[in-house]
């Protein structure tokens, strides 16, 4: 039996401000859907749970510091290839610190609507309009 899963879990955050605009982030153009919106995240490791991940994928990528205790499960989305991958969507409404990209990528604060109107990959597009009803 493989002991290995199936499946790839990644995780993501629909992190608002005190407005209710969503922070987005543009995919850096050399990753998969390069140039895409996508609500920031990235992939559990070994030895993480999703809450774990996610706290550390943000401090990584945007310098910010959230506590997973703050963290609100959402939705769920997933996508076949040649694995499958998983994406748990978390809100949150906290945080500690300015918004830095680590590589350098666009980001901003956008309302439901203007977020939206981003290119996105096919997930983050489910979960927008997931989060809008």
């Amino acid at each position: 039996m493989e002991s290995n899963p199936t499946w790839l879990a990644v995780v993501a955050l629909a992190l608002q401000d005190e407005s209710g605009r969503l922070l987005m982030q543009q995919r850096p153009d050399h990753k998969h859907h390069g140039g895409l919106w996508e609500f920031p995240g990235g992939k559990v490791e070994k030895g993480e749970n999703p809450r774990q991940a996610l706290v550390r994928e943000i401090a990584e990528e945007l310098g910010v510091r959230i506590e997973a205790d703050d963290l609100i499960p959402a939705f769920v989305a997933d996508e076949a290839g040649s694995r499958m991958v998983v994406l748990i969507l978390y809100t949150c409404l906290r945080w500690c610190g300015d918004v830095e990209p680590a590589e350098g990528q666009d980001w901003g604060w956008f309302s439901q609507d203007q977020a939206s109107a981003l290119p996105m990959p096919p997930m983050d597009a489910s979960l927008l309009r997931r989060i809008a009803d």
